[in-house]
């Protein structure tokens, strides 16, 4: 069985997750044509209520919008925030609308007052709440203003979104997430955007919402009771995205009244397990109402969605669920814009292909000179960066660095998360002065140096639904060594583009002696094949890579076609993202 830390049902935190409510608006016809999209090809546009100043071809398209508790890079936590910062952009070099919404975590400077207030129930009481919004990338970046968001996070955008520390929830989530729901489903009928050159209006009631993780998980409940109940969103459907099981939304069964939702969805609510936290017993399950409700679900790789239905360890006790429910998964991908050796900004040496023999060498140094190693480029370096905690597999790390220091290599590890996973890494510089750094804090140059200069980066995940940090580190020319689990297995061929080391205990209360054999062990292998000619063309084959959103962007489109809204239509053959740009707009 999976088993995690003592605390709040399974901890690390069940109840905290990566969330964010994304949605893909479908549009209805179309009866004018449109001029050519920024890539100089015919966009698809469909408009429901607006106007299309357009004067060449159009035909009916896929909407886009995008809901989400974090979105980079105004709010992330982690991978779900990068991942739900490209997606969009890539729908919308499509041909697609495309919004999100969010909560203002914070002052926001990009962001303004569209002067849109609504009133929703919160629990046995009224809330207001007003909309934010600017565009960007060609998508429409909403933000759900109210105190329960800003009051709790205003400056400290990146470390106290769902609790004031890690593994602590605040006691009112469940009433703040209800509200981003509700206002997520508000947004399309009443928000009169109109920033965006080939479409204008509110987006109308012809759409898909495709929800991310437990805290957006009431969209379909709320859908189905407060909307198509009464004639509206009749088209409409919802797609659930699964990006860690491990984080549920697990309350008391007392809290379902806190939901504003009938009797009739208890049954999608209503969970048992073995925890005494937040209450023994009888609970309620927001990641098992969001899977029953909605009408497709989908996970962010395909390995990840063959470990989901494998049983309770891996499926975390929603396998059974999903195995009645199908689930598809889809590889991420990301940003080749904001990790691409030739731009970076945080790199002084610019390399591509043909110039990474001899860049990488140079930033290496610079590397090792930023972290007080000796510097020597011949030296062979890992790089780890990723949060510390049981999942990312830092504590199985930290056990074996003592097994493979010995050989001829330096590791540098960045991350904050856990204080005693923290501590380890203080500890290291202590320990290995000459062949180790820990660096316990939240640095982007930082992790930039580390995987331009690094020549390995370890994935020593217990699982990783798709991971993105060996995503990034492969353009790089830096070669990923990964536990067996998840996305590490779609996106790391052996031998090729890289290292696997196994499947790892999904076990987090004790670090299992055989996992951390597996690492030595591998990073041993690794280090004899590193200044071979072997090794060069596995960097070459890294660099050679196609990681950007254009074709997870295609996958998703076909995804939501799938589900068959009333007027959606594929989008064009567009760029890989849409452009970085200056646009900073906001339509009252």
């Amino acid at each position: 069985m999976w088993s995690l830390p003592p605390g709040n049902p399974r901890e690390f935190n069940i109840n905290h997750t990566l969330n964010s409510i994304y949605t893909h608006f479908l549009g209805s016809r179309l009866q004018q044509f449109c001029p050519s999209h920024p890539q100089q090809v015919p966009i698809f546009i469909a408009t429901t209520d607006g106007n299309c100043d357009c004067m060449e071809y159009c035909v009916k398209k896929l909407w886009s919008e995008e809901w989400r508790d974090k979105v980079g890079p105004w709010s992330k936590t982690g991978g779900l925030g990068d991942v739900l910062g490209g997606l969009p952009p890539a729908m919308a070099a499509n041909g697609h609308r495309v919004m999100t919404v969010s909560p203002r975590y914070d002052q926001y400077k990009d962001a303004w007052d569209t002067e849109i207030e609504l009133e929703l129930k919160a629990g046995d009481r009224t809330e207001k709440v007003r909309f934010f919004h600017c565009y960007k990338r060609g998508v429409d970046r909403v933000f759900v203003d109210h105190p329960m968001f800003l009051e709790k996070v205003w400056g400290k955008t990146d470390s106290k979104i769902y609790g004031p520390v890690a593994g602590i929830d605040y006691q009112d989530n469940q009433i703040r997430f209800s509200l981003l729901c509700q206002a997520a489903l508000e947004a399309p009928r009443v928000l009169n955007l109109n920033s965006s050159k080939y479409f204008s209006g509110p987006y109308g009631e012809d759409v898909v919402f495709v929800a991310n993780d437990w805290h957006s998980a009431l969209i379909p409940c709320y859908l189905k009771s407060m909307y198509q109940s009464r004639g509206m969103y009749i088209s409409a459907k919802v797609a659930f995205c699964i990006h860690n099981i491990a984080y549920q939304g697990r309350f008391g069964f007392s809290d379902f009244s806190l939901l504003n939702l009938p009797d009739e969805f208890k049954s999608s609510f209503d969970f048992i397990d073995g925890y005494e936290r937040p209450v023994k017993g009888r609970k309620i399950n927001w990641m098992k109402a969001g899977i029953l409700e909605s009408h497709k679900i989908l996970t962010v790789s395909p390995y990840y969605a063959k470990e989901l239905v494998s049983g309770p360890d891996k499926g975390v006790e929603l396998d059974n669920i999903l195995r009645k429910t199908s689930i598809h998964g889809i590889v991420n991908g990301m940003d080749v814009q904001e990790w691409n050796p030739m731009t970076d900004k945080y790199t002084s040496v610019k390399f591509d292909s043909t110039t990474v023999m001899s860049a990488k060498p140079l930033i290496k140094e610079a590397l090792q000179a930023e972290v007080g190693l000796p510097v020597d480029k011949k030296i062979p370096v890992i790089g780890f960066i990723g949060r510390l905690e049981e999942q990312k597999g830092s504590d199985i790390l930290a056990a074996a660095i003592p097994k493979f220091i010995e050989e001829n290599v330096q590791i540098i590890v960045l991350g904050t998360g856990k204080k005693a996973m923290e501590k380890q890494l203080d500890d290291l510089e202590t320990q290995y002065p000459l062949k180790a750094r820990g660096v316990a804090k939240f640095n982007v140059k930082l992790a930039h140096m580390i995987i331009a200069g690094a020549d390995f980066i370890i994935v020593p995940s217990r699982f990783e639904p798709c991971g993105l940090i060996q995503l990034q580190a492969m353009p790089y020319g830096c070669v990923p060594i990964v536990a067996s689990t998840g996305g590490l297995v779609d996106t790391v061929k052996e031998g090729y583009t890289g290292f696997q080391m196994g499947a790892f205990n999904v076990e987090c209360e004790t670090v299992d002696q055989a996992d951390v054999s597996a690492i030595a062990k591998t990073i041993t292998r690794a280090l004899g094949v590193y200044g071979t000619p072997a090794f060069s063309e596995m960097i070459q084959n890294c660099m050679a890579q196609e990681l950007s959103w254009k074709k997870p962007s295609k996958k998703w489109e076909e995804a939501l076609l799938s589900l068959g809204v009333e007027g959606s239509e594929p989008g064009i053959e567009g760029e890989e993202i849409a452009p970085l740009s200056k646009e900073n707009v906001a339509t009252p």
